[in-house]
């Protein structure tokens, strides 16, 4: 059976960033907690019968800012889900936070609400960084968050890390780095700041530093991590041994994933063997009227052969080490001979390894991943 999977979408922050392109909010004055989870576990209930009798491998709550919930509520909305759906016993469940919101005693609540993993939203360590990037944390409070984390019992974090920034060097990059790993998280995501449509950076684009800047950026920083022994899995994700995110391998992987909350989007395999995916309504106020009127859904879409072709190459070919060929027909239903033309093609240019049980990026197709991924739409 797929994998299933929940993310869970909480739309309020502190402030909105100006690279931010999620579906965020500036929180009200008062947060509208029990309605806003009321709704949520509504939502949940006019997906189960797309999900009857399978488990939940993974939870994700994403923002926004989760964490400028209470521990309270958090526990509330996790005991929720558990009536609702069941849970594998090993079941890992994430939540998103900033360092600003970092408080002992509801990160502890946190812990006790179930959740067994962190996502810390640091981008920098660096003051002038922050400010330009628009982050509402100081650096000190960037630095704390991974002891907080710690003492609160959470042994399992990732640590959110951006380079490319505003009038960055590369020895200002390396140095955020090198302070993020000597924090000891067992995961790091760290990518390129990019321009997002939507967005005031997009709007107001400030000056980022150019290609061969950021290529040593990037080139020096994955050295770095290496040596520290955080090995790279995906484009942009890096994990000590055994601690990959399983909720976003599940993503590349192309599993199953339910999505309640403002915006968040699902993909559910159908008992007929279809797939759907679909997407709830944006804004906060009209969804959760929606939620509690039992039709959250705001569009739908069964994916085509070819939708699912391209979908699985899209995320599975973002794995450093790729995928065993079968995965492809057990997650799309189709059979490998539909990638034969982009898969030819992909050879010939040097950009993918092909066996009959394994496809994985050449090292030169993991430096023109894009390239090779777009074979597969032309196909």
């Amino acid at each position: 059976m797929i994998p299933l999977s929940l993310y869970v979408h909480i739309p309020w922050c502190i402030r909105k960033c100006p690279y931010c392109d999620f579906n965020s909010h500036n929180a009200p004055q008062q947060l509208p907690e029990q309605v806003y989870i009321d709704a949520l576990l509504s939502d949940l209930a006019t997906e189960l019968p797309h999900i009857w009798g399978r488990r939940l491998e993974s939870i994700f709550i994403g923002g926004g800012t989760p964490s400028l919930f209470s521990a309270a509520s958090i526990d509330t909305l996790i005991s929720g889900i558990r009536e609702l759906v069941n849970f594998r016993p090993t079941i890992e469940i994430t939540l998103e936070a900033n360092p600003g919101t970092f408080e002992q005693e509801r990160f502890r609540g946190f812990r006790a609400a179930g959740i067994n993993r962190l996502s810390v939203g640091i981008q920098s360590f660096n003051q002038t960084h922050l400010k330009a990037l628009g982050r509402v944390h100081s650096q000190e409070e960037a630095l704390q968050a991974a002891a907080i984390a710690r003492h609160a019992g959470f042994d399992n974090f990732n640590l959110d890390l951006m380079f490319g920034l505003p009038q960055q060097t590369t020895e200002q990059a390396l140095a955020d780095l090198q302070q993020a790993i000597e924090l000891n998280p067992s995961h790091l995501s760290w990518y390129q700041l990019t321009l997002e449509p939507n967005t005031l950076f997009h709007k107001h684009p400030p000056t980022l530093p150019d290609d061969d800047l950021l290529a040593e950026m990037q080139i020096s920083g994955q050295n770095l991590l290496k040596r520290s022994c955080y090995a790279q899995y995906e484009v942009s994700a890096y994990a000590q041994e055994k601690q990959e995110c399983r909720h976003n391998l599940n993503y590349w992987e192309f599993g199953d994933y339910i999505g309640i909350g403002a915006g968040a989007h699902g993909k559910i395999t159908q008992a007929d063997a279809s797939v759907t995916r679909y997407q709830k309504y944006r804004q906060p106020a009209q969804y959760m009227q929606q939620a509690q009127a039992g039709a959250p859904r705001s569009s739908s879409t069964q994916l085509t052969a070819a939708d699912l072709s391209f979908e699985f190459m899209l995320n599975a070919l973002r794995l450093k080490h790729g995928f065993p060929t079968e995965l492809y027909t057990a997650r799309t239903g189709l059979d490998r001979t539909t990638l034969s033309n982009g898969l030819a093609v992909a050879r010939q240019r040097e950009l993918l390894k092909v066996s009959d049980q394994h496809i994985s990026p050449t090292e030169h197709g993991w430096l023109y991943l894009n390239e090779a991924i777009q074979l597969f739409l032309e196909a």
